[in-house]
């Protein structure tokens, strides 16, 4: 089973990508803002982390910037999952350390598929 955190303060935001990644066989562990997901990021081994970019205090760039100070983190893929959706979200997701980004609202038909496909890589955007 792959573990992955989810790093969200929005209740259904959280309820819908839990329901649809548990039902694949995901193992998805909530934090509810940027230094609860360090925290859970540092104590837990995750294969994935998806990262909310509109997060209460740190955001989600600060978030990203201080996984990849983690040596236990640097390798694990990050994806924004963000309603950040202009011209240079995705570049600027990217430059703070995530390794992909997908935009909410997200289509439960092609979700799964873009999760999988972030699982084969590392966070220097490798494939294993």
């Amino acid at each position: 089973m792959k573990n992955i955190l989810y790093i969200e303060d929005n209740d259904q935001n959280f309820y819908l990508v839990h329901y649809i990644l548990t039902a694949q066989g995901y193992l998805v562990i909530r934090a509810r803002d940027g230094r609860e997901g360090i925290n859970s990021a540092m104590n837990t081994i995750f294969d994935l982390i998806l990262l909310d970019i509109q997060l209460p205090g740190m955001d989600g760039y600060a978030t990203a910037r201080e996984l990849r100070k983690i040596p236990e983190v640097a390798d694990i893929p990050i994806v924004a999952l963000t309603s950040y959706a202009m011209a240079g979200d995705r570049e600027k997701a990217l430059a703070a350390g995530c390794t992909g980004y997908i935009e909410k609202p997200i289509n439960p038909k092609t979700f799964t598929e873009q999760i999988r496909s972030h699982l084969h890589t590392r966070g220097d955007g490798v494939e294993e």
